[in-house]
């Protein structure tokens, strides 16, 4: 069809053909075996040493299981981070080297580019999900969520995986030094990581500007919700933060789109 058409109809017909090819390209980028030990294998390992490592810590948080039980939830809403980071790292890696300048020369929009990266980063953050479920069940010979439960974890860590490819879509957005890329990328993970419920509950022992770290945390919102549909235990608070978490990713998408469309395709 040609791009004079009027009815503009051939281009609804080959957006959806576009955005699953940029899903496909995105998609074999991240699974060489260099990301995939990132991407999967780290928090893999995490769920592994920290699970049996600190099984003697016995029971943790309300639901009074094992440490490994307390664990597999958060270890699969940390998934909703890593995936974060393959959107932004696609962005910033096809501005610094000019394959987004390439990308918009042919049929490829800026939207369908967007929508592609987005679509990438979820699928990262459901699909690690899966497979930390998978590695606990091999660890632990049964996991005790169902149906509704595996559910509810997905559509919590969509959501999650959209506001932290959102945030990590900003920053790429905004940073042109490799260096500073990686250290803001790393900074953030690291404190949303470990500030948060994925590794242990929020404790009044805790000196008070943690507390207050972990309460504002997002990560901490996916990490209960997720761990409250594992147990099958989900508590209005975690209705409310999961509720606080969509407003916050509505914001930071709205402001992770308005940098990328004003950003330069290219850094050259």
């Amino acid at each position: 069809m040609s791009s004079s058409d009027p009815s503009g109809t051939g281009g609804r017909r080959t957006r959806l053909p576009n955005l699953l090819r940029l899903v496909y390209r995105n998609t074999v980028v991240n699974t060489d075996p260099g990301s995939l030990i990132i991407l999967v294998g780290l928090p893999g390992l995490y769920l592994v040493f920290f699970g049996f490592g600190f099984q003697s810590l016995g029971s943790a948080g309300s639901g009074g299981g094992s440490y490994l039980d307390f664990l597999t939830p958060g270890i699969m809403a940390f998934q909703a981070v890593m995936a974060g980071t393959v959107g932004g790292g696609m962005l910033w890696a096809d501005r610094r080297w000019g394959m987004l300048s390439q990308l918009l020369v042919g049929p490829i929009t800026r939207l369908d580019y967007l929508l592609g990266i987005m679509l990438t980063s979820l699928l990262f953050g459901l699909g690690g999900a899966v497979v930390m479920l998978g590695i606990a069940f091999a660890l632990l010979g049964a996991v005790p969520v169902g149906l509704v439960g595996v559910l509810g974890m997905l559509a919590t860590i969509t959501l999650g995986s959209i506001f932290f490819g959102a945030v990590m879509l900003l920053l790429a957005a905004l940073v042109k030094s490799n260096t500073a890329y990686n250290s803001v990328q790393i900074l953030i993970i690291f404190v949303v990581n470990f500030a948060s419920t994925v590794f242990y509950p929020l404790s009044n022992r805790l000196p008070v500007a943690l507390q207050v770290l972990f309460r504002l945390n997002p990560l901490t919102y996916v990490a209960d919700a997720v761990r409250g549909a594992y147990n099958g235990s989900l508590t209005p608070t975690d209705w409310l933060q999961l509720l606080v978490l969509g407003i916050e990713t509505g914001v930071a998408l709205l402001l992770a789109v308005r940098a990328y469309l004003r950003s330069d395709v290219s850094f050259e």
